[in-house]
């Protein structure tokens, strides 16, 4: 009697449909794989762009306005900060202080964070503000620092009825950490950068920026530094 190995039954037949249920299981896991390693580089792009932005988005609106400033020696002017044309990042800064800004129709803010010799404000330091300012129905100048005080200062700025003037009608300012005569202005913080705000009202100037030169706002002058 002729005997036939049986066909589809033993361990060589089923090798191969083994294999192909694993050659497929393989190509679904790495499809799988692939899928996800592109689903987490996405997610990972997306968190850091966000985390960028929110950084960048408070560097820009932390400090004074970013654009949109008009240089005048160590001054700078601002004459749309309060305009319909103002900058997204100027309204933001606004926002973020809770200011309200002078419309061009009001006023003028200019602002100085450095010397006439271009060092930055620093308050370690003494300086003397002196001259003028331009014509004005008032104006006030106020000192701004980030960071911690050791208590409330006793002076952020002064006015223009306030100050004491010599009999030329010129006036002198001693930003100071140190007690000093006459029109002293406190350091707002221990150390570090500080900004001044000149703002003017119901001034002439506010139409019109190209009006304004360096000898019709006050000279700032670095008096010395405390070691």
């Amino acid at each position: 009697m002729d005997m036939q190995a049986p066909t589809g039954s033993g361990p060589a037949a089923r090798t191969p449909a083994r294999r192909g249920t694993l050659s497929g299981l393989g190509a679904h896991l790495r499809g799988a794989v692939s899928r996800s390693s592109r689903v987490g580089l996405v997610v990972y792009a997306l968190t850091l762009g966000g985390i960028l932005g929110l950084v960048s988005a408070d560097y820009a609106t932390s400090g004074g306005y970013p654009f949109g400033g008009t240089a005048i020696g160590s001054w700078t002017a601002w004459p749309k900060a309060g305009s319909l044309d103002a900058d997204p990042y100027s309204r933001a800064v606004n926002a973020r202080r809770g200011d309200i800004p002078l419309a061009v129709g009001e006023g003028m803010l200019l602002t100085a964070a450095v010397d006439d010799d271009g060092r930055a404000l620093d308050a370690a330091c003494t300086y003397r503000l002196s001259g003028m300012t331009p014509p004005a129905r008032a104006w006030t100048l106020t000192v701004t620092g980030r960071g911690a005080t050791e208590q409330a200062p006793i002076r952020e700025g002064f006015t223009s009825t306030e100050i004491l003037r010599e009999a030329d009608g010129l006036f002198a300012i001693l930003l100071s950490p140190e007690v000093q005569p006459g029109n002293w202005l406190p350091m707002p913080r221990p150390r570090g950068p500080v900004r001044l705000a000149l703002r003017l009202y119901d001034t002439p100037v506010a139409a019109s920026v190209s009006s304004l030169d360096r000898d019709s706002l006050p000279a700032i002058a670095r008096v010395g530094c405390a070691r």
